[in-house]
Parts: C-alpha cells; structure tokens; sequence
C-alpha cells in the first residue's frame, strides 16, 4: 500500500554514518526500489552507459574515489542506504552522481524529452517588511511519489531536516539544520567543457551543507567543494535574517549575491557567474514571466510559483515530463519552513517546522537494525 502522504523518517543519533544510512535504506527501501524500476534517465541512458561504455568505468571510479576520500562519511551513508534497501551501490552511485555522468553519455544515447532530471524556481526577499526565500521542487516525472523527509540527529548534536530524492544523500533540493541554516537550490546547466570530470558530486556538497553551523561556514564548505558540476545555491540564515544566492561552476568558481529589498527570481541559468552554459528555454521564459508579476507578499510569491500562463513553459509544472513535487517557503521572520503539496496559490501547507534548537530537540527513533 503506497503511502499517500509525504512520509517521514525520524532517526538517531547513529553510532557512524553507515548505519544512519542503512537506516534510511531499511524504511525507505519499497520507494528506493520503485524508483530503480522506473526512472527512465537510469534505465535507458546511466545503466547502460555503466555497463557497455568504456569512458564510464574511468569515470565512475574518479567519482568514487574523490568523494570517498573528501567526504567519507558521506560515502559511507551512501553505502548504509544501498545495503539497508538492498539495492546495488552501482545504482545509487549512479543516481547521486548523475549530474557528473549525463555530460559524458554519448549523444545517441540520450532522448530530449527525457533528458532533463529537475528544474526549481526561485523567487527570494529580504526588505523591512519580509525576508521570504519561497522555492518550487521541479522534478523528473521518475521522482513523483519517490520522495521523502529525513529528520537526523547526528552524535555531535547537530540535527536537519531534508527533502531527499529516494536513493539519493540528503538533500538535493532543501534543507534545514538547528543552527538556523536553511537552503534551496536550483541546478544551472554548464557547457561540457566547464565539466571537471571526477571533481565532488552536487548531492555529496549540499549533503555536507546540512552540517554548517553558520553562513560563513557554509560558504567555506561551498568555496573548497572542488565541484565537478556547477550549482545554484539559495543560503538562508534565519537568525541573522540574510538570503545569499552563490553560483558555482568547477575549479572552485563561486559568484555571491546578496539578496535585498528587490526581489530576486532565479530559475536554471546562471545569472551572475560568469561560465559558458547551455540555453535553456524553459528558464529564459519562466525568468520572464516572473519579471512581470507582482511580488510584494508572500502571497504573490505563492501566487508566481503557481503560475501556469505559458503553457510550454509553465512556473508550476504538472506534467507529462516535469512536475514540480512540491513548493516550499521560508520565512526568517517567523523562523519557519512550511511545504506545499499542490498547486501553491492554493495555499494547501502540509507540513510547517520552526526552524529552532526546541523543534528539533525532539525524541527520535535511535539508532536500531531491529
């Protein structure tokens, strides 16, 4: 029986990041699997590209081998989640790394109309009379009903909370920690030769964005990433009411802007980094539509998420490729994080968390293979 409702998953804190992840494998391993049979990007293009492809075997292990060495606690949850789901490493290392191999997959193998694996808007404030960082989850069709919160208490103290993508590390699409650190992101679509083949995964960087325990720290952790893949990272402080959004590309290239009292919309494009990209229409388009709405509430910026004006290239996306998963809002001045299952100009808020020690201070499953 499918769960109908967005599930969640309270646990730890963990005797070592292996079993945090086993854990999550084990009471996600039905919709970890479901996914596996039915992603059509990992299916007709990652596996094979895995198994036949002799540029793939040299890349795979580059991969593995940088993020293991960087980030081995990561590595090592990645492992838990493939074990406790009982599913192969292989296709979990191919869904959290797809960003850093889809480049590298040869032409004939791809299919335009499948190809794209997430979109997400963004639309973000900070004036004297709101500080708003509201966000729209795009996904791959693949990813509907394959979807899940973790809430984690790590053995230091620390504790998040992650909209986490079935089979892949915490988070790559938002998140919030107990230190009042909260993201959003939105990936943006670099050139192949802005690809640094083998650098550290997306998924292995906001996974370790989760742990800042401060905005500089977070922007430390962004800075010495070494990515393969450029991003778009939407930082949120709540307790010292800022919003910075910070583009990546490889060879540690990062571009910060503070967001103020202008609104600021960011779709799947760079805007102020400087790298070589791909043009990509649905972005141009939404970026212009959101140009000409109003955005002085939240309820306007509820009301430009939902926006399906255009028709090929809708803000809010029902379908048949790219659906948007659901739409979240953070508020630094209430200190919370509210998720929205729906169209969001309907307002149909599922889920509300205070981003705040008292919140997470919660009594959590612990850790247990029982």
């Amino acid at each position: 029986m499918e769960e109908k409702y967005l599930p969640m998953f309270e646990v730890g804190p963990c005797e070592d990041a292996y079993h945090l992840g086993f854990l999550i494998g084990q009471r996600f391993s039905k919709q970890i699997r479901s996914r596996l049979a039915t992603d059509l990007i990992l299916q007709n293009q990652l596996r094979p590209f895995a198994q036949t492809h002799p540029q793939s075997q040299p890349l795979i292990k580059a991969l593995s081998d940088a993020n293991r060495n960087k980030l081995p606690r990561y590595w090592d949850e990645l492992l838990g989640t493939a074990e406790g789901s009982g599913v192969s490493v292989l296709d979990l290392i191919l869904l959290n790394f797809r960003k850093e191999i889809l480049p590298f997959v040869p032409n004939t193998a791809k299919n335009s109309k499948v190809d794209t694996a997430d979109d997400c808007s963004d639309v973000l404030v900070v004036s004297d009379s709101m500080a708003v960082a509201a966000h729209n989850e795009d996904a791959n069709v693949a990813l509907v009903g394959h979807t899940y919160l973790i809430r984690a208490t790590l053995s230091n103290g620390l504790s998040f909370t992650a909209y986490t993508y079935a089979g892949e590390l915490p988070s790559c699409a938002f998140g919030f920690n107990n230190h009042g650190l909260a993201f959003t992101l939105n990936s943006v679509p670099p050139t192949e030769d802005e690809i640094a083949a083998g650098g550290i995964g997306r998924n292995f960087i906001s996974r370790d964005l989760l742990e800042a325990i401060s905005m500089d720290d977070a922007l430390t952790r962004i800075h010495s990433s070494e990515a393969s893949v450029g991003h778009s990272y939407n930082l949120i402080d709540t307790r010292a009411r800022r919003i910075l959004n910070v583009e990546t590309a490889s060879r540690n290239r990062v571009s910060v802007r503070e967001v103020g009292e202008i609104p600021f919309f960011h779709a799947n494009m760079y805007l102020h980094l400087q790298v070589q990209q791909v043009h990509d229409e649905s972005s141009i388009s939404r970026r212009k539509r959101a140009a000409l709405l109003p955005k002085e509430s939240k309820t306007d910026f509820l009301s430009l998420l939902g926006d399906t004006d255009n028709a090929k290239y809708p803000i809010y996306m029902a379908g048949p490729i790219l659906y948007t998963l659901c739409t979240t809002v953070v508020d630094l001045d209430e200190q919370t994080l509210s998720i929205i299952e729906g169209n969001p100009k309907e307002g149909q808020v599922t889920h509300v968390f205070l981003i705040s020690d008292k919140e997470l201070n919660i009594t959590q499953q612990k850790c247990s293979a029982s």
